[in-house]
């Protein structure tokens, strides 16, 4: 088979790789948590190319992997593979691909030394060519990193994978790949130099460079010990009763998240990043953006009871939409982080930290990178705080504090608004509240859809969600 002007048995063959049949691989990648299209049958898998990072005994191969499903789109995974002599006390067989001949193909991403190689690769700055091919390592500032670190795996990734070394550095590898700059690396580049403290230093990172596309691999930063997620600590002091303990905190959380955005929108040389004005039609395109999605989710919303306090409740969300769509355009288009959550925050003995700058995953490459009001990461976070509650109530069935919520939410909203550049924002208070509860009645919207999608036990989250959200503001009228 020759793809690309890749003849991919013969690299393979000379690689010393057992023979890898299309079927198998299709087999493997089917079972594991990062691949896409489970819910699809997969009618073609394609190795497109092969590049040998290691020659050595237990050679490291990087594999480029068209998927095509059956509804004809195509999807490209980027495989790390390891070969090596197969040992009878093998472990870890979920990640291993095949076996024949006395050798073993293996997830190179699950594997301890192989991770390690990686690390090794980015520190050395390493470029390695392969016929019409170029994987480049490059490293950002000094790192000093052999191939013999210890490697852990993180078990909690979903659409990537992990690997953190030496307790010290961690290595994001996206697993499914799209044309073009990740905006997990650009947007780590941009703010490392301008200086943004809120973040995790950014070490290096590895991309690929070929006949049939320029994408990036894979980010590498310093790991942060002694965290807590931001997340799982919200949850954590609402059950214990101990939520005021965050009010200062999610305050100097509000006043990260506008250092990052006046960040982003200060470089007006840099063609990629610099601020934008919204076109005068902003409001009406993306509030009929919204009606769209509240029509689709609605007319296709199945019968289930927990779905049953909103069922009949169309008419009023989208007259909620209409009231607040009679507002002005105002402020500026910046680059933002594009999936901001509490989820997305560390905090640390110094401070807050923002992790996960790749966007959402699902989305194409060229939306993550699309420059958008700033005030949709603020409702965002907005939204995970009420969220949050809203899971302690429903699944945990925890007595939460309703002023906790306000008083959060109120709290995040004045450390941004006290640190922000406001030529970002519209003008008036008013018109940030109306452009704030535009983008939060999109993101409720979201939140109903995922979990419909993806953990229907979690309905009765979103539901309560937008009941209150019709309530609070049939209250405010």
């Amino acid at each position: 088979m020759t793809v690309a002007g890749v003849d991919v048995g013969a690299a393979l063959a000379s690689a010393g790789v057992p023979p890898l049949t299309e079927e198998r691989l299709r087999e493997w990648m089917a079972d594991q948590r990062w691949y896409a299209a489970k819910v699809d049958e997969v009618c073609e898998v394609t190795i497109l190319d092969v590049v040998p990072l290691i020659e050595e005994t237990d050679k490291l191969l990087l594999l480029l992997v068209e998927v095509r499903p059956a509804a004809g789109t195509h999807d490209l995974y980027q495989l790390l593979v390891g070969v090596g002599p197969a040992r009878e006390d093998d472990d870890g067989a979920a990640f291993e691909i095949c076996r024949q001949d006395g050798m073993r193909l293996y997830d190179g991403l699950s594997d301890g030394r192989q991770g390690g190689r990686i690390g090794a690769l980015i520190a050395a700055d390493a470029t390695i060519e392969h016929e019409a091919t170029t994987v480049a390592f490059r490293r950002n500032g000094s790192l000093a990193l052999g191939p013999d670190a210890e490697v852990r795996v993180v078990d909690a990734e979903q659409s990537n994978s992990s690997l953190v070394l030496d307790e010290a550095h961690i290595i994001k590898a996206f697993r499914r790949l799209q044309p073009g700059l990740n905006p997990e690396i650009e947007m780590l580049r941009f703010l490392d130099r301008h200086g943004f403290a809120n973040m995790v230093p950014l070490e290096g990172w590895y991309e690929y460079r070929g006949e049939l596309l320029e994408a990036s691999l894979g980010v590498m930063q310093r790991f942060v010990t002694g965290a807590h997620d931001g997340w799982e600590l919200v949850l954590e002091r609402i059950a214990q009763q101990r939520g005021e303990e965050l009010i200062l905190p999610l305050r100097d959380l509000g006043s990260a998240t506008a250092a990052m955005h006046s960040l982003l929108g200060s470089d007006s040389e840099d063609p990629e990043f610099a601020p934008e004005h919204p076109p005068d039609e902003q409001v009406a395109l993306l509030t009929a953006t919204i009606d769209e999605q509240i029509e689709q989710l609605f007319v296709n919303m199945p019968a289930r009871a927990e779905l049953e306090p909103i069922t009949g409740r169309i008419k009023e969300l989208r007259d909620v939409l209409s009231l607040l769509s009679h507002t002005g355009t105002g402020g500026m288009l910046i680059r933002i982080h594009g999936d901001y959550h509490l989820g997305q925050t560390l905090l640390t003995a110094g401070g807050w930290v923002v992790i996960d700058f790749e966007g959402e995953p699902a989305r194409p490459l060229r939306e993550r990178r699309r420059k958008r009001s700033p005030l949709r990461d603020v409702a965002g976070m907005l939204r995970s705080i009420s969220y949050a509650c809203l899971v302690s109530e429903v699944l945990h069935g925890v007595a939460v504090d309703r002023e906790w919520e306000p008083h959060a939410r109120q709290a995040f909203l004045d450390g941004y608004m006290e640190r922000i550049d406001l030529a970002l924002l519209p003008a008036g208070a008013q018109a940030v509240a109306k452009l704030l509860a535009i983008f939060e009645l999109e993101k409720a919207i979201y939140e109903l859809r995922y979990e419909l999608q993806n953990r229907p036990d979690w309905l009765g989250v979103p539901v309560l969600g937008i009941e209150r959200l019709l309530d609070g503001q049939r209250d405010a009228a």
